[in-house]
């Protein structure tokens, strides 16, 4: 492309792009069997209840209450059955987990291989005194030893706290503190670039700041350090599993309605809030998604770039792909390290059929330039995914074009740590993709979008989105909006809908700018810029200066910009065209990289900080925390 030219205005983008009919062919989620899970709501939702293996049926599919409902309810199951024990049959000595370490390190773990440590370890959990019921906090990296805890959890009814590694003590005392939990499975440490990061040493502090005592303490050994010591009362990971070696552990029958797991938000705009989510339902959702959405199939391997510690690694790393008997790909690296083209050396030799990652990934990818993935064969690749927030345009055709090699479906997925799973997406074998649009509600689900005053607004005015009707994976406690006898669940995001019923999601409520006496969404903005040849990413605040509000653009540049006051120029005249006047910043910063949480959030709250010239706030789940002098010094030469 013209370095010179704006790279948004593709001309398919009016229009739109059909799966191939080779892709379609082979889909899970033909249009008929779309428009059949499309019949009459809630009962559609059995089909996904179908995919679970029950221990004992359940009574129906739903059941309305005041709160929104119940899913499945009568039902009784574990999610380590239906993970790992009913695909022995057909499937023992195919890769479940495929682990690649920040040192090189490899492990594979067949199903069967799973289900023995799965096994041995919930044996372990109960000889500490753990039962059904009792909270389990599990901070651990991108090891195998996490997910083979979730799942030893699960068997024995005692719902899992996955904190995410990267997080404070303090925060994960927090944590701890508010779920009630007794009980720590963390490591020694791991590594980050090289580097001996000591995880005990958070995790003791935690410990002790927590009100109420931490009685068992399971420390997974990682690292090659002899100064890293386990405390008196603290038990060895790899001890635990020889001393219950052999052991089979019966499956605690969970009722559909049961907790399986607790996790928090992740507080990038405010204080973390806790999300308990069902077995049943859930897993039923998870399962259903994967394999309508993501298209997985047993026979693949599946790469979800995501961390455990958040919701994305909960369903689209653990649960979903596990519940279809797929092999999962689990990387504890960063995708630079130790050379940009990481990402696609790992896909073209694991031979990945399906890759799920998100926009400010896929913007990094774009930054570093195509000659990476372009240097690789990435021809095993089936379809590609995106969450985390609103892929803009010109990221999408690059996706698509430079790794997806214009054949490879992309999902461009909606949904939240409430939801649990995907709500908005395309179906990959049915739908046309709208670049920049994450498309249309997924059967059984509706939504619609409200004003301030809680009516529905127009499409073209767009508003709040809102959820209206339960969904299966939905936690066990959301505030629902009850108004006129109907049910809904009102986002915090904003969207608007076009005529084809494809939602593009603009931000969230609270990232919005006041311009004027204009108030604008920041994607919208964003995206205005993000769309200029030279500009990876970039991200707006504003800041109250007496009684007026001045608008910074924080722009992160690809590897090989021009100078800083042509590419301002540049960003200039796309915002006058593409919003007005109006919309042009008035301070510029150009940065390698912006702020971003370990899931890979920006961090616009922490601008705005550095913006005002405030004292920062939390940055415990800060991923690049050098970053913060760089932009200092940038805004300190505007």
């Amino acid at each position: 492309m013209d370095d010179e030219s704006v790279v948004e205005t593709n001309p398919r983008d009016r229009d739109g792009v059909d799966p191939s009919a080779a892709f379609a062919e082979q889909a899970n989620v033909s249009a008929a069997d779309a428009a059949a899970f499309e019949g009459e709501w809630p009962d559609c939702w059995g089909r996904a209840g179908e995919m679970l293996e029950w221990l004992d049926p359940p009574e129906a599919t739903f059941e309305s209450a005041g709160d929104g409902g119940r899913w499945f309810p009568g039902g009784q199951l574990n999610a380590s059955v239906d993970c790992v024990d009913r695909h022995l049959d057909d499937r023992k000595t195919q890769a479940a987990i495929k682990w690649i370490g920040k040192r090189g390190e490899r492990r594979t773990y067949t199903y069967l291989d799973l289900y023995h440590e799965v096994n041995e370890f919930a044996a372990g959990l109960r000889s500490l005194g753990i039962g059904e019921g009792d909270v389990v906090t599990l901070y651990m990296p991108a090891i195998p030893e996490l997910p083979i805890a979730m799942l030893a959890c699960a068997r024995i009814g005692a719902p899992h706290n996955v904190v995410f590694a990267g997080f404070s003590a303090a925060a994960l005392a927090e944590r701890m503190e508010r779920a009630d939990s007794e009980y720590l499975v963390t490591c020694d440490g791991y590594y980050r670039r090289g580097n001996a990061i000591h995880q005990k040493n958070k995790a003791d502090n935690a410990c002790l700041s927590v009100p109420h005592e931490v009685t068992e303490t399971v420390v997974v050994e990682r690292l090659d350090d002899e100064s890293v010591q386990l405390g008196e009362g603290d038990r060895a990971y790899d001890d635990l599993l020889a001393a219950h070696r052999g052991a089979e552990v019966d499956p605690v029958a969970r009722a559909a309605n049961d907790p399986l797991f607790l996790i928090y938000t992740s507080g990038t705009t405010g204080e973390p809030t806790e999300v308990r989510h069902t077995t049943g339902g859930y897993l039923a959702h998870a399962t259903w998604t994967s394999h309508a959405v993501l298209d997985l199939k047993p026979e693949d391997t599946y790469w979800c770039s995501a961390d455990i510690g958040w919701i994305t690694g909960h369903t689209y790393l653990v649960y979903g792909p596990l519940s279809l008997g797929t092999t999962t790909m689990l990387y504890e690296g960063t995708p630079d390290h130790p050379e940009k083209d990481r990402v696609w050396e790992l896909i073209e030799r694991n031979a990945v059929d399906v890759f799920y990652t998100a926009p400010t990934a896929i913007r990094a990818f774009m930054k570093w330039g195509a000659e990476h993935p372009d240097s690789h064969d990435l021809s095993s690749l089936r379809l590609l995914g995106s969450v985390g927030e609103p892929l803009n345009p010109s990221a999408w055709w690059w996706y698509y074009e430079h790794v997806g090699g214009g054949e490879c479906p992309i999902v461009d997925t909606w949904w939240q740590t409430e939801t649990g799973a995907i709500l908005l997406s395309t179906l990959p074998g049915v739908d046309r993709m709208k670049p920049g649009s994450t498309g249309p509600p997924l059967p059984g689900i509706d939504v619609a979008v409200v004003g301030p005053d809680g009516e529905e607004t127009t499409a073209a005015e767009g508003g709040r989105l809102a959820v209206t009707r339960p969904w299966p994976g939905m936690p066990l406690s959301l505030d629902g909006d009850e108004r006129a006898d109907e049910w809904r669940y009102v986002t915090e995001d904003i969207a608007r809908i076009d005529e084809d019923g494809y939602v593009t999601v603009l931000g969230r409520i609270d990232d919005t700018v006041t311009v004027g006496n204009h108030r604008l969404g920041t994607t919208e903005l964003e995206r205005a810029i993000a769309d200029v040849a030279g500009v990876a990413e970039a991200a707006i605040v504003d800041v109250r200066d007496g009684s007026d509000n001045s608008i910074f653009a924080f722009v992160s540049t690809d590897d090989r910009h021009e100078a800083e006051r042509d590419l301002r120029e540049r960003i200039t005249d796309n915002v006058e065209r593409s919003i007005g006047t109006f919309a042009v910043p008035e301070t510029f910063v150009f940065t390698p990289e912006l702020p971003k949480t370990r899931s890979g959030k920006l961090m616009r709250r922490l601008l705005k900080d550095i913006a005002d010239d405030d004292e920062l706030g939390d940055t415990s789940a800060l991923r690049n925390p050098e970053i913060v002098g760089e932009i200092r010094s940038a805004l300190d030469r505007e």
